[in-house]
């Protein structure tokens, strides 16, 4: 009875440590395949068409190489996230299909299935490979966040946005000498209303309570620029902001009120937008590297009031031919509304992206808010 004993002990030790080794080889090649998705979540490389259409899981198109990037960043940590569900999952079905009472009992185990609480490398290799992973996602995700705010990539067109209730104004702050006509840089603060901007920010004498907000005054604007050429978005007309194509671009964010978001949903990123950005701790200048040629829908992203959902605008990026046209009619005629330049060039004349919403606050009311762009011919 005792050699008999010894023998079965024996073997049921030899057994043990085969499945502690097997054990071991599966987990080990499950870290193996984790940590590898969660290195493939820094590659810059685009993932296969086909992988990145089912798991992107209805992003849009990028159209900026920063774009590019977290689209790329998205997908790769959505494959680190199906291998990891897929390995747990796996375990867990093991568990309950290899390892439940009836299953236990065939193999001549006790009540409770085999326990592995005492495999210390096991243990250390389940607490290690969390750990890594997490570090490794937050490693990533500032790694995109820093190529998305980075500032220095030289923009050869900075524009002036200004958000307001409930509406969008876009200036042209500087435009490099090769988008202009003299081949000259252009320059387009209007120093006119900036000065007269500069004046508001402290109330006059007699002014009952003066100054309130850190010695300015409640309607100080002279955060805002203000440029010679703007293009403004009223309740008729939703404003078009035309930009070249495959040229970098510093977009300059304010408020004129309430906070707002400035959004181009092709960007895959938004900003917010804050009056007195500067004294928010807000750093109201982003860039973008280049934009593919075409037409994009922007939007407020930030609730601000009753016709946030209205308050849309269009991204019109043309060839940089065409912007030098555009900026040409521009400067030789001030008067003329943005949709006159934009016939010039041989482009639509109004927004042709903002469907089926528009600027317009007639008959929302009734939740009639339908856009009609042949009706905008006439306006």
């Amino acid at each position: 009875m005792n050699i008999h004993r010894f023998v079965w002990t024996g073997r049921q030790a030899h057994v043990e440590q085969r499945m502690k080794r097997g054990v071991a080889r599966k987990a080990g090649l499950g870290a193996a395949l984790v940590l590898g998705a969660t290195a493939l979540v820094g590659c810059d490389v685009a993932p296969p068409e086909a992988l990145a259409n089912v798991l992107d899981m209805g992003w849009p198109d990028p159209v900026t190489p920063e774009g590019q990037g977290l689209y790329n960043f998205w997908v790769w940590v959505w494959v680190t996230a199906w291998i990891i569900g897929i390995i747990m999952w796996s375990l867990m079905i093991t568990a309950i299909v290899a390892w439940n009472r009836k299953a236990g009992e065939k193999k001549g185990y006790g009540e409770f299935p085999k326990q592995l609480q005492y495999n210390v490398p096991l243990e250390l290799l389940l607490t290690v490979i969390p750990v890594v992973i997490v570090m490794g996602l937050f490693f990533f995700t500032v790694e995109a966040q820093q190529k998305v705010v980075a500032l220095d990539k030289n923009p050869e067109v900075t524009v002036d946005v200004t958000a307001f209730q409930w509406n969008w104004k876009f200036g042209y702050n500087t435009v490099a000498g090769s988008l202009t006509p003299d081949g000259q840089e252009y320059q387009g603060i209007d120093e006119e209303r900036t000065r007269l901007a500069e004046e508001t920010s402290v109330d006059p004498e007699g002014t009952k309570n003066p100054n309130p907000i850190h010695g300015k005054s409640m309607g100080d604007q002279s955060y805002l620029r203000f440029n010679e050429i703007e293009t403004l978005g009223t309740t008729e007309e939703v404003p078009v902001l035309v930009l070249p194509a495959n040229t970098p671009v510093q977009f300059d964010l304010a408020s004129g009120d309430v906070s707002h978001g400035f959004w181009v949903p092709e960007f895959l990123f938004k900003r917010d937008v804050y009056a007195h950005p500067e004294n928010n701790q807000q750093q109201r200048s982003f860039q973008i590297e280049s934009i593919e040629e075409g037409a994009y829908v922007g939007r407020c992203s930030e609730m601000c009031g009753t016709y946030h959902a209205m308050m849309n605008f269009e991204l019109r990026v043309v060839s940089p031919e065409k912007f030098t046209e555009y900026m040409q009619f521009r400067m030789d005629n001030p008067e003329a509304p943005n949709s006159d330049a934009l016939r010039a060039i041989g482009e639509e004349p109004y927004a042709v992206t903002t469907q089926p919403f528009n600027s317009s606050r007639t008959g929302t009311r009734d939740g009639d808010n339908d856009y009609d762009h042949n009706a905008r011919e006439n306006v």
